[in-house]
């Protein structure tokens, strides 16, 4: 259960909010209550709640003023705020504080439970992945920096409390661990959160000390830099983030990207150099080979929304037909070398690949194979939903496609083989017939040389051979079970001359067919 505490000037309020919904089957325990904003921050310091329930309105100390004080001792505990007032400018300041949600009267059942579960999964989260008092209350500060809800009062005092009053360059960093997706991950067996395995190796390698905090944002993680303080000399804030990444790449032993931002004079420019942080993510294609990208490289043109021209799929179909493996690479390379070249953005990669996965799944399809037999198809068109490195998307795509390549080559032989059993069957059906190798082609819409040489390939005999085989085989039947003349016999199964008829019957069954009739009439 997380301890809540309600306060509220009014009694009836209070008792109103006990009753309105099942606290205890929320996850919620409501373990005292308070009227005035002073009693309810010695009952704060006193009891250590998880949860404060406040209206802002009250005497002594008001909601606002109470919240301040609190987080101040103690950061862990959370806020949600209930006021009589429509109040735009309350509710800004109470974002700039930290409060969870900010709920009018008269308050909605629905309302105050869906608050209250949304906090109950924040708690849970912070408590799972750990982190000191101090830390909570300096990722609020820096989230609020960042989004430029603060005014100067505070940023003079949150300077100080982040330490960054003195320093010269202040800058914000993204660190982006990349290539842990689903189908890398017996490669990394840690179950250690990856914000507490990063801060670990941030401080065994010298370059922070134990009040070191990162800022989550949606799968990167956030680092506020300060350098160049007065009294020490200090490497400016690029060469920290290059010696950032190298270290955490190599005690990580894991694929790092650090993005920073431009550098700001005071902690109040901020959110400045976390757009500018922003920014340089767009430039992950376009520079290929490095693993710290600067706002600086920013400044070397604009990443784009390209498109590739159709010219570049058609290669690539083209390959994947003909299953040319070192073509495909070759191609995929050239993809990856437009993408830098072209300064695409990240949004333009992912269109291309999708283009590119298309086409060849297309291809697949076409021959009429099952794409879900793909064992590289989830891994290619699920990329998106992680951090993936330019060179680990290249493996990806050039892995999908040449396993496609080999399954469109395998198809066609099994096409193949099905064809041919169709023309053996036709031949079957119609050996009495005035047939060739030739008519057989054009029925099949085949190059006769190709037929002929793929007959031999599959039955080990040429098409002539074959057909005299049926054919003599059917004469045997007929002098076996009719009384037909041997010239009769000869017309029904295809020769158009008896001599020649008995002449190739006598080179296959050493006998004419008299003596074959008459050897049996003996028996």
């Amino acid at each position: 259960m997380y301890t809540t505490i309600l306060v509220d000037d009014e009694m009836f309020v209070r008792k109103g909010l006990r009753n309105l919904i099942d606290w205890n089957a929320h996850g919620f325990e409501v373990v005292d209550e308070a009227d005035n904003g002073e009693d309810a921050l010695e009952l704060i310091e006193r009891i250590q709640p998880d949860v404060v329930v406040t209206d802002i309105r009250m005497p002594v100390l008001d909601g606002l003023e109470l919240i301040g004080r609190a987080l101040a001792r103690r950061p862990q505990t959370s806020f949600i705020i209930i006021s009589g007032y429509n109040d735009f400018g309350y509710a800004q300041q109470a974002v700039r504080y930290g409060v969870s949600d900010f709920i009018l009267k008269p308050i909605d059942e629905r309302e105050l439970t869906a608050a209250l579960t949304q906090l109950g999964e924040k708690i849970a989260r912070r408590k799972l992945l750990g982190g000191s008092g101090t830390d909570l209350l300096k990722e609020r500060m820096v989230e609020a920096l960042i989004r430029g809800e603060f005014d100067d009062a505070l940023a003079a005092g949150w300077s100080k409390e982040l330490k960054v009053d003195r320093a010269k360059e202040i800058c914000y960093a993204f660190i982006e661990v990349n290539d842990m997706h689903a189908w890398n991950a017996p490669r990394f067996p840690s179950s250690e959160p990856m914000r507490e395995r990063i801060k670990r190796a941030i401080q065994e390698a010298g370059l922070a000390g134990d009040d070191l905090f990162l800022v989550e944002h949606h799968g990167r993680f956030g680092l506020l830099i300060a350098r160049g303080c007065a009294d020490r000399d200090e490497a400016g804030a690029a060469s920290y983030a290059a010696r950032l990444q190298r270290e955490l790449s190599e005690r990580l032993n894991l694929v790092v990207y650090v993005y920073l931002g431009k550098p700001v004079d005071d902690i109040a420019s901020l959110q400045a150099s976390y757009l500018s942080a922003k920014e340089t993510l767009q430039y992950k294609y376009i520079r290929q080979d490095s693993r710290l990208i600067t706002y600086a490289h920013a400044q070397q043109g604009t990443a784009n929304y390209a498109v590739i021209d159709d010219a570049v799929y058609r290669r690539l179909s083209e390959q994947l037909e003909e299953y040319n493996a070192d073509r495909i690479v070759g191609e995929v390379d050239a993809l990856f070398r437009e993408f830098r070249d072209r300064r695409f953005a990240p949004e333009a990669v992912k269109g291309a690949v999708r283009h590119a996965v298309n086409g060849a799944l297309s291809l697949v399809r076409g021959m009429e194979g099952d794409e879900r037999r793909l064992g590289s198809l989830e891994p290619i068109v699920s990329w998106q939903d992680s951090n993936v490195s330019p060179a680990e998307l290249k493996r990806l795509l050039t892995n999908f496609l040449l396993e496609c390549a080999e399954t469109v080559c395998r198809l066609r032989k099994e096409y193949a083989k099905g064809g041919i059993q169709k023309i053996k069957a036709y031949i079957e059906a119609h050996y009495n017939e005035n047939i060739s190798l030739k008519s057989i082609a054009s029925v099949f819409y085949m190059n006769p040389v190709y037929l002929g040489q793929l007959f031999k390939k599959t039955y080990g005999l040429h098409f002539n051979e074959f057909l005299l085989h049926i054919r003599i085989g059917e004469a045997k039947k007929l002098l076996r079970q009719t009384d037909c003349r041997i010239y009769e016999i000869a017309e029904k199964v295809g020769f158009g001359s008896a001599d020649y008829f008995v002449t190739r019957f006598e080179k296959l069954e050493n006998m004419t067919p008299t003596e074959y009739r008459n050897k049996l009439l003996e028996k």
